[in-house]
């Protein structure tokens, strides 16, 4: 790991006694989610997925943008480090004869201008670790918006990018790869991995409790797109929906 990242983890654990005795505000729930089973979309499966999107004073804890502390936070801006969860891949079925990847760790940093409640833009880069090495960052935009009835309605534009040995993680083929799986070489490149749309609704239940629904459309670009997986057994544009129920803390 490098000092960079050393430094990230320690300036994110070394939280003050004070931002955590701030009290819980945001919402916790679990849900279903019908994905991707791999970033090339060879076959989708259903999982069980956590809805997080809880605040304690500066520090946040989101399914989508992990552990992050706000260091610097000033008139709508903020930055400082993260931790995320960055998913593996099991080579089965149609992505038999390729290798395993295993699930990773993200660590690095973000910044975020977000003025009012319901719209943000953000970025952020981080280092991959526990698995193959590699670097990936993502940046995009969030607005949000009332439906009528308590239904609040969320937009969300992301793009996401990936170094070279981060997209020969889960794009490339190797010669003996290719000779077990039957599926042709290939030598994946950095840069732009993949676009995704989402559009989210929150339905309110009860007092505290929420119903929260997502579809999104995720469509592969540059290397990761040319990539013989996606091109034999994969799709160059994959769906996602998901459905959680959540408690929401004051």
């Amino acid at each position: 790991m490098s000092r960079i990242t050393v430094a990230l983890f320690a300036a994110l654990t070394c939280l003050s006694a004070n931002v955590l005795a701030d009290g819980i505000t945001g919402e916790a729930g679990a849900g279903l989610s019908y994905q991707p089973h791999d970033p090339t979309g060879s076959r989708h499966d259903i999982r069980p997925v956590p809805y997080l999107d809880l605040d304690w004073g500066d520090v946040s804890l989101s399914t989508d943008d992990g552990l992050t502390w706000s260091a610097l936070k000033t008139n709508g801006f903020s930055a400082g480090p993260f931790l995320n969860y960055l998913p593996g891949r099991t080579a089965n079925g149609s992505l038999q004869g390729l290798h395993d990847v295993p699930d990773m760790g993200v660590i690095g940093g973000f910044v975020q201008y977000a003025p009012a409640d319901f719209w943000r833009v953000f970025a952020s880069v981080g280092e991959a670790v526990g698995g193959p090495q590699g670097v990936v960052g993502r940046a995009g935009g969030e607005i949000g918006y009332p439906l009528g009835g308590g239904v609040i309605g969320s937009s969300n534009l992301t793009a996401h990018f990936a170094d070279g040995q981060q997209n020969q993680a889960f794009y490339g083929v190797s010669a003996a790869a290719s000779q077990a799986s039957g599926i042709a070489r290939y030598n994946a490149g950095g840069g732009l991995q993949n676009v995704a749309l989402t559009q989210s609704f929150e339905f309110p239940l009860a007092a505290h409790w929420s119903l929260l629904t997502s579809a999104s459309w995720i469509h592969l670009t540059g290397s990761a797109a040319d990539s013989s997986i996606v091109k034999q057994v994969g799709q160059q544009d994959q769906g996602e929906v998901q459905a959680a129920v959540a408690y929401k803390f004051d």
